[in-house]
């Protein structure tokens, strides 16, 4: 069948393995969420986030909904969340965020990527002082004196906030995001939710050489792969 029918397989191969680590995912996530808030997304506000995300996300609706029946089920997985640290190319710092189910297997997958990329994993807090962890949300549709009346009426107390030409970016403690999305998105305005997560977010960044560029994009393609990973975050400046 040639040259192109092996291209075209490998292609269809590398789409298939995306959409089965953003299932697994979202999956976890939902599964989780379920368990420890309750299956009814009307009185779990995290649960019906993940929900729209997933579905944002193109996750079908099988896969949202067979995960949350799971949390009613005792054959339910029991997954963990582990955080690891290190150092990259370059000195980077890296945090690789997990849910697993064998943390032995996890801790082994993420270190190798480390070391198969020049880096070495460190032991907790040897990078995680060096970031925010918070609740970070991205937005049109709004101004920034708007959005803070808003959340100042809904006694939604935030961190900061600040404006990029019309984005207007909020930080606020980690256990508010759901909270401060909610005030958004119930606003009269035409409020565009650009990103909203709990991440850490660098202090700083620092720019990396091509070749150690390249080893980065290296170590996040290794953790790609991973099943267990959920997030990576680091301080390499990537514009």
């Amino acid at each position: 069948m040639g040259r192109a029918h092996e291209v075209r397989a490998a292609k269809m191969e590398k789409t298939a393995l995306k959409k089965s680590k953003l299932y697994s995912k979202f999956g976890k996530e939902l599964y989780l969420a379920a368990k420890n808030g309750g299956m009814d997304p009307d009185s779990n506000l995290k649960l019906k986030r993940l929900i729209e995300k997933a579905k944002q996300a193109q996750v079908p609706s099988d896969v949202i909904k067979r995960n949350i029946e799971k949390a009613d089920s005792s054959a339910g997985e029991d997954y963990q969340s582990n955080k690891y640290e290190g150092f990259g190319p370059g000195g980077c710092t890296i945090i690789v965020d997990c849910l697993t189910d064998n943390s032995n297997r996890t801790f082994g997958e993420v270190r190798s990527a480390f070391t198969k990329t020049g880096g070495k994993i460190g032991v907790s807090g040897s990078v995680s002082y060096l970031y925010h962890y918070c609740s970070h949300v991205s937005f049109t549709g709004m101004t920034a004196d708007e959005a803070l009346e808003e959340l100042m009426m809904a006694e939604c107390e935030i961190t900061d906030i600040e404006t990029d030409d019309d984005l207007v970016i909020i930080t606020g403690e980690p256990g508010d995001l759901d909270h401060i999305v909610e005030v958004l998105s119930n606003s009269e305005k035409e409020v565009d939710i650009i990103e909203d997560q709990v991440a850490y977010i660098p202090n700083d960044k620092i720019k990396l050489s091509e070749e150690d560029l390249d080893k980065f994009n290296r170590f996040l393609a290794m953790c790609e792969d991973l099943d267990d990973v959920q997030e990576v975050y680091h301080n390499v400046d990537l514009s």
